[in-house]
């Protein structure tokens, strides 16, 4: 009883593991254009270690949340619950250090008015609509992003996108009057929950230079084509991402470090248990059933 209870105790525990190293609600960012959450989060490699993901962490920057900047109930009215000079951080203190104006920003070089393949990495995949705004001609990285900076419309609009190796897919065209560095701002607004995702991607258009940049697409779709704004290009020509963070594919890197924690529990509790079963020995008042080869007959424990 004493193994039996000592094993059902570890395996409790071990089980709880790797529920307590996945993170909660947890959900998407872009990686390609790649998000500032994304850059400095825990799969965002070296760029994590740049002056500006450092700098963004010390103002207040909860990156290893990386892909949760939601804010619930907002119902298509962005412009007035998130505030101007907060649109990074989605208005949420946690995530302010986003905000940071910078010009050093990681950012992913891209051709202007060339089609790309636009990635946003799902860890829990929702249904929603996704609206990718440009910062206008003025825009300066040395100011905090306003509404004002962004154009009124989205150059991209796509609902329900398929889901390659764990990131919605998007095929777009870049604006084609934008050079040197600027903001892609991504709403995502769900239509299975109530929340709506913020994330800003640094970038730096170069001029185009008579052919768009194309790369192998991902593997086979896993959902049915997107619905996309009417106007907005697109192109199902091979495209894949510039920049993206390390995929862990459908096992999250916390998931797999608590299965293996599991593991080791368990194993830990058989080698418990078979101890605690040799050392209880027989109970009390049964016979051994062995003899005593001098006396000749049974030991009575």
């Amino acid at each position: 009883m004493a193994a039996r209870r000592a094993l059902v105790a570890l395996a409790a525990v071990a089980v709880t593991v790797p529920l307590a190293a996945t993170p909660a609600g947890a959900h998407g960012a872009p990686t390609s254009p790649l998000s500032r959450a994304a850059t400095c989060g825990p799969e965002g490699g070296g760029r994590a270690r740049t002056p500006a993901c450092r700098a963004a962490i010390a103002a207040g920057a909860a990156v290893r949340e990386w892909d949760n900047i939601r804010v619930g109930g907002v119902d298509g009215r962005d412009r007035e619950r998130i505030p101007d000079g907060e649109l990074c951080s989605g208005g949420l203190s946690a995530y302010r250090g986003l905000d940071l104006p910078r010009a050093d920003w990681p950012a992913t070089t891209l051709t202007a008015g060339a089609r790309h393949t636009f990635r946003y990495r799902t860890t829990i995949p929702h249904q929603g609509t996704f609206r990718f705004y440009v910062t206008t001609g003025s825009y300066s990285p040395q100011r905090r992003l306003t509404w004002a900076d962004l154009e009124k419309k989205p150059f991209l609009q796509v609902t329900d996108p398929p889901i390659r190796s764990g990131a919605y897919e998007m095929r777009g065209r870049l604006p084609a009057d934008r050079t040197g560095r600027h903001i892609v701002y991504v709403i995502w607004q769900n239509s299975d929950t109530q929340d709506t995702y913020y994330s800003c991607s640094d970038v730096i258009f170069r001029a185009a230079r008579g052919e768009p940049d194309a790369t192998p697409a991902a593997p086979e779709a896993s959902a049915s084509p997107p619905r996309t704004l009417a106007g907005a290009a697109t192109d199902d020509e091979p495209a894949g991402p510039v920049a993206t963070v390390t995929d862990g594919g459908p096992l999250s890197r916390p998931l797999v470090l608590g299965a293996a924690a599991l593991v080791v529990a368990l194993l830990a509790a058989a080698v418990v248990g078979r101890r605690l079963s040799r050392a209880g020995g027989p109970p009390p008042g049964r016979p051994c059933g062995v003899r005593n080869h001098r006396a000749g007959r049974r030991r009575v424990w």
